[in-house]
């Protein structure tokens, strides 16, 4: 059956088959039934462009002859704009695009008779967008902040996977070759989480290990495939040496290394922001947002699946869309400025529970125009502060690119944060 069945042989075959029947023995045959015609093979309809005969065959072919050649082969042939119309008959199942019945004029003609003649083609080299930032790119950047690159199993043990994702039903193989690899991956993070305990079985305390490729996630609009690049991190900072103190990673390592690697799209808008998710410690995990949308996770390994999973040491993980770190905004080139900087510092105590992501964007907010740079320098909690307050150092730093800014103006940009802060956080200052 590798060419097929002809569908229409079977009416051919008792129509001789009653022929021979009648002229035998005699009598009169009745009507022909046919059933189950909706179900069989509808002919193809091919269109054959003359201009793609020169091309392809080094050489013209008269229409004449390829009408007959076409005919001849079984097909109906119509003309049409600029070449043919053909319909294949039912025996010829091989005939399905415009480049079979090249083929099969290139067969009847006789490859002797084509001229030798390489096959000439323009190529255009396609602009490469600034902006796009290549998975490469990505991968260099990832080994050089010390990680590894696994490539593991696009399914994974389905035990591990509903224990990181409760209540999500993902894929299941029909036929999976082990029962360990039984479901299609909703996260990296079962498969790399596999791999770290294997290397920690195998006394390999210290392990980095990153991947990218495709999640298969169930939605509302059916399957979804989503590509992504997860990392797993454990063990200590550093490597074991003379001079390393063997201090273990933290959240802020992981975190430390992922926001490394958005310098690669800087200028996008990315926020981290305290969530829960069902594989991450309820204390140390974030989601990832980019211009307000979550695009990925960050956090320790949930405890109880370290213990359910035989981690004894602590593991962090995190994971985010490829489609948000391989495009980034052009840099634009702005003249330095040719007057100085004027930098504030303030230190002002607010409640523990204060996020300081939004106590920089309020004082952003309220700063005004001149302001250049702020940033966190300092998180104190201990003596001589309310054990439920906290206190939070920032730098404002202020610059004007046409002239040199005066006290007056500075002192009023930090006195709007300083009203800011205690309307919204009430904040006070920290003698």
């Amino acid at each position: 059956f590798e060419r097929g069945v002809d569908y229409e042989l079977p009416l051919q075959a008792i129509e001789r088959a009653t022929r021979l029947i009648t002229e035998i023995v005699g009598g009169e045959p009745g009507p022909v039934v046919e059933r189950a015609t909706s179900h069989l093979p509808e002919p193809q309809q091919i269109s054959l462009r003359e201009a793609r005969i020169e091309k392809m065959l080094a050489m013209p072919v008269p229409a004449e002859r390829v009408e007959a050649i076409l005919t001849g082969l079984g097909l109906t042939v119509q003309s049409a704009d600029g070449g043919w119309t053909t319909t294949t008959p039912s025996w010829r199942f091989d005939l399905a695009i415009e480049v079979d019945l090249l083929e099969e004029l290139a067969r009847i003609v006789g490859y002797n008779n084509l001229p030798v003649k390489p096959i000439t083609g323009s190529l255009e080299i396609t602009a490469v967008p600034e902006g796009r930032v290549g998975v490469g790119d990505v991968r260099r950047r990832m080994t050089a902040l010390g990680y590894q690159e696994a490539i593991t199993y696009s399914f994974v043990d389905p035990v591990w996977q509903k224990a990181m994702f409760p209540g999500v039903e993902a894929v299941s193989l029909i036929n999976p070759i082990s029962a360990d690899l039984a479901d299609m991956r909703l996260s990296h993070w079962p498969g790399l989480l596999k791999a770290v305990a294997h290397n920690l079985n195998r006394q390999q305390s210290r392990v980095r290990l990153f991947e990218t490729g495709l999640c298969f996630i169930p939605g509302e609009s059916g399957l979804q495939q989503e590509a992504t690049l997860s990392a797993v991190v454990t063990g200590n900072r550093t490597p074991e040496s003379w001079h390393g103190k063997g201090e273990r990673v933290d959240f802020f390592d992981a975190k430390g290394d992922l926001e490394s690697l958005l310098t690669l799209v800087a200028g996008r808008d990315y926020r981290f922001e305290a969530a829960e998710h069902t594989a991450l410690h309820p204390g140390q995990s974030a989601r990832i947002l980019l211009n307000g949308e979550e695009v990925g996770h960050i956090g320790a390994l949930h405890p109880s699946l370290s213990k359910q999973f035989d981690l004894e040491q602590a593991v962090y993980l995190f994971e985010i869309k490829l489609a948000a770190i391989t495009e980034r905004q052009v840099p634009v080139f702005h003249t330095p400025s040719r007057y100085p900087e004027v930098r504030r510092d303030l230190a002002v105590v607010v409640d523990r529970a204060v996020a300081a992501q939004s106590l920089l964007d309020m004082a952003r907010k309220a700063a005004g125009e001149h302001l250049v740079n702020l940033n966190l320098f300092d998180i104190y909690e201990g003596e001589g502060i309310d054990p439920q307050r906290k206190s939070l150092a920032i730098g404002l730093t202020y610059r004007d690119s046409s002239r040199t800014l005066n006290e007056e103006e500075v002192n009023e940009s930090v006195g709007h944060v300083i009203r800011a802060l205690e309307e919204g956080f009430g904040a006070t200052l920290r003698n």
